[in-house]
């Protein structure tokens, strides 16, 4: 149920105290929202938005920014009149525009007496662990160090199976990697609706206290500027990676950015569903790329879920994969549903000889993230987890297959 705004002792709308209390914030832009309809970077849009973030980055507030726009950028400077859909031809529009891009902001924050710091990453930066650290550490460093980053997907190199698809899932995961306390969504629509925003008696959600709160509404494609890649759908996606996380969200227009940052309510605020996770953990769940499955007892499944302890090899009775000890691991129950994902023990060569009778570790306890949640009673089949929805990077294959291809119009 959405709640009428609130209003403060003047009358006037209370502010959003998770806003003002934000620390560190990350602010995701949309390709429409600075470009042009026909591609190229349109200046007057980017220097708003610097204007707006250089104001809200204080002696105690660090921003960091996650922008599209390096495809649609180059569209011009190549002649070209609209986002190519071959993979080869957007690398090389990348590649052109990611340049202008950085030159734009580096311009345009350099107006603020501010740097900026450029930070491009592709997917294996974010499900391989090892880079996953290392991406924490540049970033916490160009802080630190007083830069603006500046994020994006590595687009040039980036291939169909190793894409984000989106900035807006990229931003989530973002947020959680650099601790935010706030992420900001900014699209060319002023927040999520419960229908087509386009259609007559459309109404605009104001707060998303979780779950409960989406049934029944319509999320589809939200933009229609021909240069983006995502939708209303990657957003809230995006926003209940970050929820579920302890993060809290704002989704709006880029017009509205100064009151987004400002904590007035403008656009939908997510409210935060879950606590801060250890990162590991987080990018278990929605960033890593499993390289094996192990198969389980039910009652090693059930164990599981209930986080009883340990999956202890006498629970395994099969393990498909060439995986070590630290890789993600898919865990399946009996029936092969998945049913959580951990970070294995012991190598895929050492189980066969294990399984069923050994008491040796092959996943530990704090390196479990359960995928849905027990049956209440202990028995049957395990039921998704109503409150947790998982979301992990999608590959351009997958998109395709799911009939919503990446390269759609958008944000």
């Amino acid at each position: 149920m959405n709640r009428p705004p609130r209003s403060g002792p003047t009358g006037e709308p209370a502010l959003r105290t998770d806003v003002l209390t934000a620390r560190r914030i990350v602010v995701k832009v949309g390709s429409s929202s600075l470009t042009t309809a026909s591609g190229g970077l349109d200046s007057d849009r980017v220097d708003a938005l610097v204007d707006v973030l250089s104001r809200s980055r204080t002696t105690d507030t660090e921003v960091v920014l996650v922008s599209s726009g390096a495809i649609a950028a180059g569209l011009a400077p190549l002649g070209l009149t609209e986002r190519p859909r071959d993979l080869a031809r957007q690398q090389a529009a990348a590649c052109v525009g990611q340049g202008l891009l950085v030159a734009r902001y580096t311009a345009s924050f350099a107006r603020h007496g501010l740097r900026v710091g450029q930070v491009l990453l592709t997917a294996d930066d974010i499900s391989r662990r090892a880079h996953y650290r290392n991406a924490y550490r540049a970033l916490a460093q160009v802080l630190a160090m007083g830069a603006v980053p500046v994020v994006n997907e590595n687009d040039t190199v980036a291939t169909a199976e190793i894409r984000f698809g989106d900035n807006d899932r990229l931003a989530a995961l973002v947020a959680h990697l650099v601790r935010a306390d706030l992420l900001v969504l900014l699209s060319d629509v002023d927040g999520l609706y419960d229908g087509d925003p386009r259609r007559p008696g459309s109404r605009r959600l104001r707060e998303i206290r979780g779950g409960q709160d989406l049934v029944g509404v319509e999320i589809g494609s939200a933009g229609s500027s021909g240069v983006g890649t995502g939708g209303m759908v990657t957003k809230v996606e995006a926003a209940r990676i970050a929820t579920d996380a302890g993060i809290p969200v704002v989704l709006t227009a880029a017009r509205h950015a100064a009151d987004a940052l400002a904590g007035r309510e403008t656009g939908t605020f997510f409210h935060r569903t879950g606590e801060r996770s250890a990162d590991h953990l987080l990018w278990l769940e929605h960033a890593s790329s499993p390289r094996g499955t192990v198969r389980l007892t039910p009652p090693a499944a059930r164990a599981v879920l209930q986080r009883r302890g340990p999956l202890l090899a006498d629970g395994v009775t099969h393990a498909d994969g060439d995986f070590v000890a630290g890789d993600p691991v898919e865990l399946l129950d009996e029936n092969g549903r998945v049913v959580a994902r951990g970070l294995a023990g012991l190598d895929a060569r050492e189980l066969p000889r294990l399984q069923g009778r050994s008491t040796r570790e092959v996943v530990h306890q704090d390196d479990l993230v359960p995928l849905v949640r027990p049956a209440p009673s202990g028995d049957g089949a395990p039921a998704p987890a109503p409150a947790r929805v998982r979301v992990r990077i999608r590959t351009a294959a997958e998109y395709a297959r799911a009939g919503t291809a990446p390269d759609r119009p958008g944000d």
